[in-house]
């Protein structure tokens, strides 16, 4: 039908909005609207993949600008729906680009970083699909170092002998009972000449692999050393995995990878908002001047990398700032349009951090206690020792500098100090943290004027 985009089902892989907040909140406590914002900007870049139609090149991902203070979860937000979804990310701080020397280009350094982050993603796959063939390339190595293929051809009881020798060396060499065997293997070696570049942009803004160069100028030597075959096997495993991968594909899904579904986290950006203070000429790079080179990035141009140029149109940025000392008006209008999706994050409640202490998988009691657990020791924290923690946390962030769900780590920290240190005296035991031991251990800490030595 006409002006109708026909969009083919999505399949059971696919994840929902609804889902993606679920995933999300196994490891993040509240934060609800800025969890929908990212889980609809993900399924939107999913929907993006579907649609067919000259329509496609015109559907780009809605950037977000999260706004909350330190310690509240952007950075977790963003870095846990990368790895739910399995997208490239990469997070760099704006202040990287207001150091004095830097000049626009080098804002393009973060999609160089996008770039060798998915291409390594893209080798990790193709190293899981061909491990089993290097595994037995590697096998049949060891077994030819071992005991060498018979040339005679024309003696078949030397052959059948021979076949059942390696058979049994196959045994044992599979149930790890010849790992210290030294065998006389061949190994492939690169002699890289160290070479200066005297380029202001650096070798890789060059748009040359200089690694595919020089391997061409000077050859891998094949040389023959003896190792043991627990040494030698990682290093002929690394061999075969070179022969079996073609790395041309790999970089080019690579590109196409980060291009698509590539997540760049901006961190800091409040930093280089002018907050309505009047910069002044100097050596320094003005705070107006890295947003401008910033926009080209949010607003799709093409960067050159060593394995090829890239468009940024279908990368999905998302920038993040407390905003203290200005405010996201301060930014300069082209870079406010580029970043249409606003979220404010909540600042965390005593009642937030009770639920962090419990909730997450990745808990900080829990973690505490896998780590103890490593020494015989099983820890239990009672429900009002992790009330009064939350309550010690949060009255430290109300009394000094708020730096958010951090705190919790700095008073689980000094909380756990003597049993940390004495676990070993412990092992096989069962400690049980209750409310007093909690209240004796931080006495003092909120009344203390020195707050200082307590802060992270």
């Amino acid at each position: 039908m006409s002006g109708i985009v026909e969009i083919r089902d999505t399949g059971p892989a696919g994840l929902t909005p609804r889902q993606i907040v679920a995933e999300l909140d196994k490891y993040i406590v509240g934060q609800a609207a800025a969890k929908k914002s990212v889980a609809i900007a993900l399924r939107n870049r999913m929907r993006r993949q579907l649609v067919r139609g000259e329509i496609r090149d015109e559907i780009k991902p809605k950037n977000i600008l999260m706004i909350g203070p330190t310690g509240v979860g952007k950075t977790e937000i963003s870095r846990r729906l990368a790895r739910l979804t399995d997208c490239p990310f990469v997070k760099v701080e704006a202040t990287k680009f207001t150091e004095v020397g830097y000049v626009g280009r080098d804002v393009e350094s973060m999609v160089r970083d996008l770039v060798e982050i998915a291409i390594e993603m893209v080798r990790e796959q193709e190293v899981i699909r061909v491990e089993g063939d290097a595994a037995r390339l590697v096998d049949e190595e060891l077994l030819n170092a071992l005991l060498p293929l018979s040339e005679d051809t024309t003696d078949p009881e030397r052959q059948e002998s021979a076949r059942k020798t390696r058979e049994k060396l196959r045994g044992k060499l599979m149930a790890g009972e010849l790992e210290e065997r030294v065998v006389d293997v061949t190994v492939e070696e690169q002699a890289m000449p160290q070479i200066e570049v005297f380029s202001q942009d650096g070798v890789d803004q060059m748009g040359v692999d200089m690694g595919d160069v020089l391997s061409g100028l000077f050859p891998p030597t094949r040389k023959r050393r003896k190792l043991s075959i627990k040494d030698a096997r990682p290093i002929l495993f690394d061999q075969a995995l070179d022969h079996l991968i073609n790395m041309e594909d790999v970089r080019q899904r690579g590109l196409d990878l980060a291009e698509d579904m590539g997540i760049i986290f901006i961190d800091e950006i409040d930093k280089i908002a002018a907050g309505g203070r009047e910069e002044t000429g100097g050596p320094g790079v003005s705070r107006q001047g890295v947003q401008r080179d910033l926009l080209p990035l949010l607003e799709g141009t093409t960067v050159r990398t060593r394995y090829g140029t890239v468009s940024t149109e279908n990368i999905l940025f998302i920038a993040a700032g407390a905003f203290n000392m200005s405010k996201p008006s301060d930014l300069i209008p082209e870079l406010q349009g580029r970043l249409p999706i606003r979220v404010e994050l909540d600042n965390l409640t005593a009642d937030d951090f009770k639920r962090i202490l419990r909730e997450p998988k990745d808990a900080l009691v829990k973690q505490y206690q896998a780590l103890l657990g490593v020494e015989g020791i099983s820890l239990e924290f009672s429900d009002d020792a992790i009330d009064e923690i939350a309550e010690i946390a949060y009255e430290l962030n109300q009394t000094t500098e708020n730096i958010g769900a951090r705190r919790l780590s700095t008073v689980m920290e000094r909380l756990m100090e003597d049993i940390s240190f004495t676990a070993d005296e412990h092992a096989s035991e069962s400690i049980r943290i209750d409310r007093d031991y909690v209240l004796t251990r931080l006495a003092g800490i909120v009344e203390d004027p020195d707050l200082s030595r307590y802060i992270l």
